[in-house]
């Protein structure tokens, strides 16, 4: 059985939608949770060999199941894709890569070539389902690919609920009010990839409907509820109807390959079928309230399982994200873009006989780093004087700077020369 994320993350599409995801973990049981996010295709191969895992259904254009692609991990410093864990063991490249570590794969499907996407079991959301709702498509040029997923209207000059994941690694996002056809730009206000939640603002919204949410909510066992969202990226809105089958769950990835482990906690299950492109969308109670977005899904089991953030809880990040501090967790606006793929370190137990600083495995050719004249194979030594031992602490230390700021990037070529310019940040995709 072929599996996605539980995030949607860099819902991407070449032509189409739906990134990967691991297998995750339930109440201690390994189940296969389905990315409910955007929907992924088109990933060009950029780099050494990388075995992808297939993936379930989700885009309307992705590769027949048995293609393979390979993906050279964007760890790009100074937050290029959203996550901690890079390509490890097979590539040998680390730092900030696709969230989770996530892997990327073919999506199955019927015939040869590109296949259409996935039917949605849902029916059709009704004009009431549709009220505040919003169909995201993004463009992640990095990654030569794009994504689609769902989001829900909070303010009527176009602030934007959604998961973290349907944006991560997006170079440009836009969005269409599903109950007008209208489209706007969007930019990131703030995001909290931990908890997997994101707050967009729309470009000259005004006068838009906000979903109908319950903050609230009062959420029992056995509640009949309705997930509506994007599903499987089609830019229609579907409806699937179901009941919570179980309160506060916690659901973890599992780590598999280059895939690191994540988790999220105090979910709502339903039975609904979710699925991938929905991520973002709302889960409405019987009286058409919000009350959770949704989030993941699983595959493999006898039953539909999704899982819903509790919208209460996503509300009081985005009051974080509003008030415009950030935290351990809550990052503003889009990161300082160096334009580097960092590559792999030694860690604790292992060989340390390497040269001191981050290697850097590849350059984004017209960033900040290219302009520079740093290239593959040279490691990076200081920023401003600080001090850099590993990857990890380049990208630490990229962290504290916002885009348009500069600095003294010093580095070491291959032949031993050390070289220092002065570069100003560009801004990254975000994260």
């Amino acid at each position: 059985m072929s599996t996605t994320d539980n995030f949607q993350h860099p819902d991407q599409q070449g032509p189409a939608l739906a990134p990967s995801v691991p297998k995750r973990m339930h109440n201690g049981a390994i189940i296969a949770l389905s990315a409910v996010g955007a929907a992924i295709v088109g990933l060009t191969s950029v780099g050494s060999a990388w075995t992808l895992a297939t993936v379930s259904s989700t885009a309307s254009a992705v590769s027949q199941a048995n293609a393979q692609r390979s993906l050279l991990e964007q760890a790009l410093s100074g937050h290029g894709l959203n996550g901690s864990s890079g390509l490890n063991g097979s590539s040998g490249l680390s730092g900030n890569g696709w969230s989770g570590g996530q892997d990327f794969g073919t999506m199955p499907g019927t015939g040869t070539g590109d296949t259409g996407a996935q039917a949605s079991s849902g029916t059709a959301a009704t004009d009431a389902q549709s009220t505040g709702i919003v169909l995201i498509n993004t463009v992640l040029a990095y990654q030569s690919a794009r994504a689609a997923g769902t989001g829900m209207v909070l303010t009527s000059d176009g602030e934007v609920l959604t998961n973290n994941h349907v944006i991560a690694g997006a170079t440009s996002i836009s969005v269409t009010v599903a109950s007008t056809g209208k489209s706007y730009e969007a930019k990131v206000v703030g995001t909290d990839a931990t908890d997997d939640v994101a707050v967009l603002q729309l470009s000259g919204a005004s006068d838009l409907t906000p979903a109908n949410i319950d903050e609230s909510a009062d959420v029992n066992i056995g509640d009949a509820v309705t997930g509506v969202g994007n599903a499987g990226g089609t830019g229609t809105l579907t409806a699937a109807p179901g009941n919570v089958t179980a309160l506060d769950q916690t659901i973890t990835t599992q780590a598999e390959g280059a895939a690191a482990s994540e988790t999220l906690n105090g979910l709502i299950q339903t039975n609904a079928d979710i699925q991938s492109g929905d991520s973002g969308g709302p889960l409405y109670d019987a009286d058409g309230a919000v009350i959770g977005i949704d989030t993941a899904a699983s595959v493999g089991s006898s039953e539909n399982q999704g899982y819903a953030i509790p919208i209460g809880d996503a509300l009081k990040i985005v009051d974080q994200i509003e008030s415009g501090q950030e935290t351990d967790s809550v990052s503003i606006g889009y990161p300082a873009f160096l334009g580097i793929e960092v590559g792999q370190t030694a860690r604790d137990g292992y060989a340390t006989q390497q040269p001191a600083g981050a290697p850097v495995a590849g350059v984004i050719s017209d960033g900040p780093a290219a302009g520079a004249g740093i290239v593959a194979g040279d490691r990076i030594t200081a920023v401003d004087g600080t001090q850099i031992t590993s990857a990890d602490a380049l990208t630490a230390t990229l962290a504290g700077y916002q885009p348009g700021q500069s600095a003294t990037i010093t580095w070491t070529d291959a032949a031993g020369a050390s070289h220092s310019a002065t570069v100003t940040f560009a801004t990254g995709p975000a994260v």
